[in-house]
């Protein structure tokens, strides 16, 4: 490989042009697992300088989830590369994920040669297709020459509000090709700013609510606008509901987090504001206010014109810049010389809160025999510092931390969004471990969602990155087990094997664990996952009878 500073130009293969568009991106990790269709990709990540840092998996979807989880974290873009065929195919999910999620991710797929195509050469398959309707732009780069140009448009359109995953695959042939290209200078991201009027607009029915809320979802963290929201929730006094990675926006013990009386609050609420996140099942569909009181109107406030709700009427509605939405909605506030009258009702709420918390109590205590999963939780949140990274792979178990893990500092929550794909839980350990080295990080598995992908405990073990992992092991699918069950009397394929030693799997995998039967066993466990400094996995038998109360199915 040779460089010229005339024009940014490179001489070499088409692996390593694409590695000097990844750097312009400020991208460090590559998430991967081998293949020949990509072979340049990994010798040109070798030889940079610095080497770009390779994670080989087990799976092609924990390559996926791994990036991902590398962009939520870190903020910039995600890059998985996967070989052609079933490497593509195996990473739908974690794309479909990141999709839903508006995640900037790049995957990079092989493909056939080119000077083969149509004569069934090994995992011949047109890949874009499928990929299309799952990502903001899915292509091919046809020949060497064109690979740095398509990946920086790529990730351009990543990046570019509202996020979201790309796919470009390169025929094997033209990847090992050689060429001297231009190297394209990364452009600066646009950032979208919100009409005036929709301020004023939010503004005037903000200052006229009685019982607003305000709900702070991931886009709030994926558009660096925390500071903004805490600015806007400050001076405005309005109570605050986090979901998503919209948790920690707020800190745990916050005056105004009411995220305990949730229900309360969407019954009796007069105003609803919802930034950075969908108006889906998480959110009731966008439909506020009880029996007891008129529906609430609703604000939707998002990254871009194109996530604004269309299936609820709303009352007003912002797109662009979430700081700009967030600083401009309170400069309105200001002009209109008036504020929220909301301390009564945020009393209520904190009220609600504390009887929610003490209401609890026993459950986190509780001394059932077998294991109340609520017990885990009791014992686990002591223990997690500040600035611990949480990542929910599970459904009723993971529900649990839901209702009772806030964490102390935005961007500590990693869960699959609504998706709600299982399996992502070991991908986004290990990128959370890379992007925090110096954090806890603690991934809740379900014992459904551990058999997707404890296989990669193998990687967490390979590349040396401690993490606790915790099971609620209750031998079923409960969040289909306790629902069938409601609906015919009787449930069918929604058992497992009662009292699986995942434990001893990660132990055979070179990490190490225990299995836990007795509610004060779990406490100690757990001091020895954090202090052991390996992958280290907690089997904690929960009793299967126990189900999550919950309030909504999703549809």
């Amino acid at each position: 490989m040779s460089t010229s500073p005339r024009n940014n130009l490179l001489e070499g293969h088409a692996g390593e042009h694409a590695l000097a568009v990844f750097a312009n991106y400020d991208i460090e990790t590559m998430w991967t697992l081998s293949g020949a269709h990509v072979f340049p990709l990994y010798d040109a990540a070798t030889k940079a300088d610095p080497p770009m840092r390779l994670v080989d998996v087990r799976h092609e979807q924990t390559a996926v989830f791994g990036a991902e989880a590398t962009a939520k974290l870190t903020r910039r873009p995600g890059l998985a590369v996967v070989t052609a065929g079933p490497g593509v195919t195996n990473a739908v999910s974690g794309v479909a994920q990141a999709f839903f999620n508006g995640v900037p991710l790049l995957t990079v797929g092989g493909r056939a040669p080119q000077f083969r195509w149509g004569a069934g050469a090994l995992q011949e398959l047109d890949h874009p297709p499928i990929l299309a309707p799952i990502t903001k732009r899915s292509t091919t780069a046809r020949t060497a020459a064109e690979v740095a140009g398509v990946m920086d448009e790529a990730l351009q359109v990543a990046l570019a509000s509202h996020r979201g995953p790309v796919f470009v695959d390169v025929p094997m042939d033209e990847l090992y090709s050689r060429a001297e290209v231009a190297i394209p200078e990364r452009t600066p991201r646009e950032r979208i700013s919100p009409d005036p009027e929709d301020l004023t607009s939010v503004a005037a029915l903000l200052a006229d609510a009685e019982r607003p809320i305000l709900v702070l979802g991931s886009d709030v963290w994926m558009d660096e606008a925390e500071a903004a929201a805490v600015r806007f929730a400050d001076e405005t006094g309005v109570p605050v509901i986090t979901n998503g990675m919209g948790r920690g926006v707020l800190p745990r013990g916050h005056r105004q987090l009411v995220t305990r009386a949730r229900s309360h609050a969407f019954n009796n609420a007069d105003l609803v504001l919802v930034a950075g996140t969908p108006l889906d099942f998480r959110l009731g569909f966008g439909v506020f206010g009880g029996k007891a009181q008129s529906p609430a109107r609703v604000v939707h406030l998002t990254d871009a014109p194109s996530q604004l709700a269309e299936h609820v009427q709303l009352a007003a509605s912002a797109a662009g810049d979430l700081t700009l939405v967030f600083d401009g909605v309170l400069s309105a506030l200001q002009q209109e010389l008036r504020r929220p009258a909301a301390e009564p009702w945020l009393e209520t709420l904190r009220a609600g809160v504390s009887a929610a918390i003490e209401r609890d109590a026993p459950l986190l205590a509780a001394t059932n025999d077998p294991i109340h999963p609520a017990r885990i939780y009791g014992e686990l949140l002591p223990l997690l510092a500040d600035d611990a990274v949480i990542i929910g792979d599970g459904g009723d178990f993971v529900s649990w931390a839901g209702k009772f893990v806030e964490p102390r500092r935005a961007g500590c929550w990693l869960d699959p969004g609504p998706y709600g794909c299982l399996g992502a839980g070991a991908g986004a350990a290990a990128a959370a471990r890379i992007a925090r080295p110096s954090s806890q990080v603690v991934l809740l598995y379900g014992d459904g969602a551990a058999g997707l992908s404890l296989l990669d405990v193998d990687t967490l073990v390979r590349h040396q990155l401690p993490v606790v992992m915790i099971v609620g092991n209750n031998g079923a699918w409960g969040l289909e087990k306790h629902p069938m069950r409601f609906l015919y009397g009787y449930d069918v394929a929604a058992d497992l094997r009662a009292d699986t030693g995942y434990d001893a799997i990660v132990r055979a995998l070179g990490g190490a664990g225990e299995t836990v039967t007795r509610p004060d066993e779990i406490g100690s466990a757990l001091r020895r996952a954090f202090d052991s400094g390996i992958p280290y996995l907690v089997n904690v038998l929960c009793d299967p009878e126990v189900a999550y109360p919950r309030s909504t199915t999703g549809v």
